[in-house]
């Protein structure tokens, strides 16, 4: 006998599932950016955070939507609590909850430890550590079942390259908040992954470095070139998706084979 449709089969056809929902933290630009294009692509609906610049944020939500995704943008400094939580708060109203936080914003200030001025250390701690706890701490309240939390750290933190004294140190304790967060969000169905690229051709990486020493650092590693935001943004999609369910509590260095 051919199947009909029933009521039931009717209101699943009228009502399909919402979308899966990521809040993706410095989403204007770089790793965030690609990031917030290649979820968009895997379906979920994206709030996209950043600092300042509002026209790019803006383009990135514009890309999403034109590829037929939704997206906003909303404003938020990452280490103020009153802002992030905000950014949360957008993400359940606007799309009714929050599965997958990727919190890509981070600052970088280079200089030999000798030389470092502790007003530029702050300032990379306040954005780097307090940031990220930040971010944690309302990921930790709100993420839903079957949900991932994606932190930023940085391949530097074991290949100790000098001039990194700061960022390196900063992106250590986000490896430490990774591993801790990972096991204190026991049963509750929630992974904590941080993503360790290598060098990698973004607009932060590329300041200020010339020509031959970015030529040195594309020859590290042995797939000789440098990575990609696109490279690092499909390390994300994984970690967010049912298949990297299973990967929790580590850090996965995403830099090419450099050793």
């Amino acid at each position: 006998m051919p199947h009909q449709d029933t009521a039931a089969d009717g209101a699943a056809l009228d009502h399909p599932a919402p979308p899966r929902v990521a809040v993706v933290t410095g989403g204007s630009r770089g790793i965030g950016r690609e990031a917030v294009s290649r979820l968009a692509a895997d379906g979920f609906a994206v709030v996209v955070g950043y600092a300042g610049n509002r026209e790019q944020a803006e383009a990135a939500v514009e890309a999403v939507a034109a590829d037929g995704g939704r997206a906003v943008a909303v404003q938020a400094d990452v280490a103020d609590e009153q802002q992030t939580a905000a950014l949360f708060d957008t993400a359940e109203s606007k799309f009714g909850g929050v599965d997958v936080v990727v919190h890509a914003a981070g600052r970088m200030h280079l200089s030999p430890v000798v030389d470092l001025d502790l007003a530029q250390l702050d300032a990379v701690y306040r954005t780097n550590i307090r940031g990220s706890f930040v971010v944690a701490q309302q990921a930790a309240r709100r993420l839903r079942s079957g949900g991932a939390v994606i932190m930023f750290s940085t391949s530097v933190v074991g290949l100790a390259f000098p001039g990194y004294g700061a960022y390196s140190a900063s992106k250590g304790a986000v490896e430490a908040l990774t591993m801790i967060l990972a096991r204190e969000l026991r049963g509750r169905d929630v992974t904590v992954n941080a993503v360790a690229p290598g060098p990698t051709a973004t607009d932060l990486f590329l300041e200020g470095k010339d020509e031959q020493t970015i030529a040195r650092l594309a020859a590290q590693p042995p797939l000789e070139r440098l990575g990609t935001p696109a490279d690092i943004a499909e390390v994300v999609a994984f970690l967010a998706s049912p298949a990297g369910h299973w990967v929790n509590g580590q850090v996965v260095r995403a830099n090419g084979g450099i050793v």
